[in-house]
């Protein structure tokens, strides 16, 4: 068994004296696992950091068997996100999150989100929006999808402010006026893709409004707590708009 592919490396761990157990999300084959031997030298290590682009040669003598990895360079950001807290809290956060789907299934629009993730990293704003989308994503990927087409009580599609705790659909502000206190708030950019977020509120209320959901359907059930990457990713994004921002 074997195929080729290109993906961008989540992690590795140490095995044996000088080999690793690289994980990547491949394009075509999901989050993969497999051995790389020789992994530990000098040679490798550059290439096996977090975020880096390779082209993958995997090969095993049975499909259910972890296998083995050629690996060769198709682009090196590994040391342009070293550089910042943002993009390091990032990579983790992805990885993280792709760590709750089933290895080896397909997911090819995160893993197109994530490359996007990756080159944006030094725009703050840009990145919190793509790892927000990315979120979002993963929702519909377990599929806790949100509905935010339009509003639940009313039907319609404009001045959709709110998302309904229990159902996961958008809520207008004319329909959601009798129990605002109740909703979770649903910033303009998150409905939209013509609009980018303007500010570190609603940077702030989107990540409430997914931490919320994945929370409910995803973290809990599985008796596990939001990723300490998460906390630092929107602590450094905090940081650096807060700087940004005009007073």
């Amino acid at each position: 068994m074997e195929w080729r592919d290109e993906g961008i490396v989540l992690g590795t761990r140490k095995h044996g004296e000088t080999s690793v157990i690289l994980e990547v999300m491949t394009r075509h084959h999901g989050r993969h696992l497999g051995l790389v031997r020789g992994g530990r030298s000098r040679r490798m290590q550059p290439l096996l950091q977090p975020g880096n682009h390779v082209s993958i040669h995997w090969w095993a003598r049975l499909d259910e068997h972890m296998g083995a990895f050629q690996i060769e360079p198709l682009g090196f950001a590994a040391a342009r996100l070293i550089e910042s807290p943002i993009a390091l809290y990032g990579i983790q956060l992805a990885g993280c999150h792709l760590r709750l789907l089933p290895e080896r299934d397909a997911h090819t629009g995160l893993y197109e989100t994530l490359g996007l993730i990756i080159n944006h990293f030094d725009d703050a704003f840009a990145s919190g929006e793509l790892l927000l989308r990315f979120e979002l994503m993963l929702l519909e990927e377990l599929g806790f999808g949100l509905d935010l087409r339009n509003c639940a009580a009313t039907g319609a599609v404009d001045d959709l402010i709110y998302v309904s705790p229990k159902s996961g659909r958008a809520v207008s502000r004319e329909g959601g006026a009798p129990w605002a206190d109740k909703l979770l708030s649903l910033p303009e950019f998150v409905v939209s893709n013509q609009i980018r977020p303007s500010c570190l509120d609603d940077i702030q209320s989107a990540y409430k409004l997914t931490g919320f959901f994945l929370m409910r359907h995803v973290w809990e059930p599985r008796a596990q707590v939001p990723p300490e990457a998460r906390a630092g990713f929107l602590n450094a994004l905090n940081r650096l708009l807060n700087v940004t921002e005009p007073a």
